[in-house]
């Protein structure tokens, strides 16, 4: 089942790579309407055959309800009353599907927030789900926000929700640049729009000429003063997004060179340096021979550092908890006879070495049940 006619955007890209830039930019589109984070492709399409059959009203709105309910910003900041409001998306649905409600989702943020006629998402880890967003909706487009790996990199370990260590921090930068690399050739011009974050913060006005065009949409000033909107205002209060608070700077591209030691550079070089030399960013260092001992000790460490940062200064605990929740209630509705092995069809990232990491989570269940966190979210 897809849903056409909404031409929606996706903004995807590594953590830390200004896809969150180009959301508060788009988002002050008089056009174009972008929500906070959603995470639901993520955390919730791949498991949708958990649900049970969504023809049935009860499973329906159990999808609607944790869909929902479980956005970081809660409800979006949308005007619903909580006790209607899973009501009010089911109502919108055109159709009865994940994609019906993500879609009925959007289209309420996009009409109470300045009845705008189009929307966008951004949610970085989208990127490991084009294909299945074209699926859902065809006509689609994404904008890749690209960065040097080391600065993302860098950005990340200061991050309160980032990598542990320099070695995973461009690990995962590797995995996610080799993973949307194929895209590119996948997908035509109207579809496919790469973004330097170096090149948007050195020439906005260029560069966001550019992404209008791709759009289809009539380039606006008013996408400059973003940093004057609630979303920005509210992101730039958090130290992690602090730059969202004034104009586009150009003041942390190269802010490797001040954070990573030269030593975390080449560790560097070695995990991400052929991918960083084939997206024509040039490396200043040799890469260091890594061992397999220290490899290992550094994925552990990483395992170790994420689990105690959930509960630190600006943690996700509240966050990481709910989606340790929606894992259990898709065993919950396992016993009740929602659904069975037998309707498993184990879909991507299912089964994968990196799932966790690619649905999201801060911190890995390994090391959170090591360290008995305590969840900060009941239902």
């Amino acid at each position: 089942m897809a849903i056409t006619g909404d031409r929606p955007i996706f903004i995807v890209g590594y953590e830390r790579s200004g896809t969150t830039l180009m959301m508060a930019l788009l988002g002050n589109h008089p056009s174009l309407a972008f929500p906070e984070v959603g995470w639901l492709f993520p955390r919730i399409y791949p498991w949708r055959h958990t649900y049970g059959d969504l023809s049935i009203e009860s499973n329906f709105r159990t999808m609607a309800d944790e869909m929902l309910f479980g956005l970081n910003q809660p409800l979006w900041g949308m005007g619903l009353n909580p006790a209607i409001a899973v009501s009010e998306i089911c109502g919108m649905a055109p159709e009865r599907s994940f994609a019906g409600i993500y879609a009925a989702m959007h289209r309420i943020y996009a009409k109470q927030f300045g009845n705008k006629p189009r929307w966008g998402q951004k949610t970085p880890n989208n990127l490991y789900f084009v294909p299945q967003i074209k699926a859902c909706f065809p006509d689609a487009q994404f904008i890749c926000i690209t960065r040097d790996g080391r600065d993302a990199s860098a950005i990340s370990l200061e991050s309160a929700f980032g990598a542990g260590n320099i070695y995973m921090a461009a690990y995962t930068w590797d995995a996610a640049a080799r993973f949307v690399a194929p895209f590119r050739e996948t997908y035509d011009s109207n579809t496919w729009l790469d973004v330097s974050y170096e090149e948007l913060v050195t020439n906005p006005q260029q560069v966001m000429a550019g992404v209008c065009e791709f759009l289809d949409e009539e380039f606006d000033p008013a996408m400059f003063d973003y940093y004057r909107q609630p979303t920005a205002k509210a992101r730039g209060k958090q130290r992690d997004h602090a730059l969202l608070a004034k104009p586009i700077t150009t003041e942390h591209v190269g802010i490797y060179k001040n954070l990573l030691s030269i030593r975390d550079q080449r560790i560097y070089a070695a995990v991400a340096g052929e991918t960083h030399q084939a997206m024509n960013y040039q490396l200043d260092v040799e890469p260091l021979e890594i061992s397999d001992s220290d490899r290992d000790l550094w994925i552990e460490l990483d395992g170790r550092i994420r689990a105690a940062k959930l509960d630190g200064p600006n943690g996700h605990i509240v966050f990481e908890s709910y989606r340790d929740w929606l894992v259990e209630q898709r065993e919950v509705r396992k016993r009740k006879g929602i659904w069975s092995d037998a309707d498993d069809p184990r879909e991507f990232p299912a089964g994968h070495p990196d799932e966790e990491i690619i649905v999201g989570f801060r911190a890995w269940k390994q090391w959170k049940d090591h360290f008995s966190i305590k969840r900060r979210f009941t239902r």
